[in-house]
């Protein structure tokens, strides 16, 4: 199950949530239906936790949805719970984290493809951002290698849930939300 969610975390997560969350707010303004959603009675952030919550939803059911693999390894072996559970907390924990970069590039743009590109390169910074450190020493090397998505990934997969990981990437999903409520409430002085 490690070699899977590290595979997936890495090759697989720089494209999904871009691909699904450039459609949320960019197909909203091209069709001038942003406007009547910031107009509605409700607040610029609810707007955004809430396509960040469908969102999410939809990528957690699908990586959900791999736990068929984990009823095969219970039902044929005994294998050690503890690293798998911590692999899919640590999963569903990078998907928060990258649905929220995609929803940022999501409302920057009104054109979807532009956003699923901008979402996959600022997605794709952060997940090799901790290679650049390793040629790099002293505390550039370090804050580097701190901004990597897939550094804190890799305790997870260990089977180790480490309260700074899951701090780093609740922090990064708060941030990217932050901005993306910031960003809509732009539109309004446009």
């Amino acid at each position: 199950m490690r070699g899977l969610l590290v595979q997936s975390a890495l090759f697989l997560m720089p494209l999904i949530p871009p691909v699904l969350t450039m459609r949320l707010l960019a197909e909203e303004q091209k069709l001038g239906t942003l406007e009547l959603l910031l107009t509605a009675p409700v607040r610029d952030y609810e707007v955004v936790i809430a396509k960040f919550l469908a969102s999410f939803a939809i990528l957690s059911t699908t990586v959900l949805l791999t736990l068929f693999y984990v009823l095969f390894l219970v039902f044929y072996s005994s294998p050690d719970l503890g690293p798998i559970i911590s692999g899919y907390l640590g999963f569903l924990l990078y998907c928060s984290a990258t649905l929220a970069i995609g929803l940022l590039a999501s409302s920057l743009t009104s054109n979807q493809i532009v956003a699923a590109v901008v979402g996959f390169g600022i997605i794709l910074l952060f997940t090799v951002i901790h290679r650049v450190s390793s040629i790099l020493s002293g505390t550039a090397a370090t804050i580097l290698e701190q901004l990597s998505l897939t550094t804190h990934f890799e305790a997870f997969a260990r089977g180790v849930i480490d309260t700074s990981d899951i701090a780093y990437y609740v922090l990064i999903t708060l941030v990217f939300l932050f901005i993306t409520t910031r960003s809509l409430e732009s539109r309004r002085w446009r």
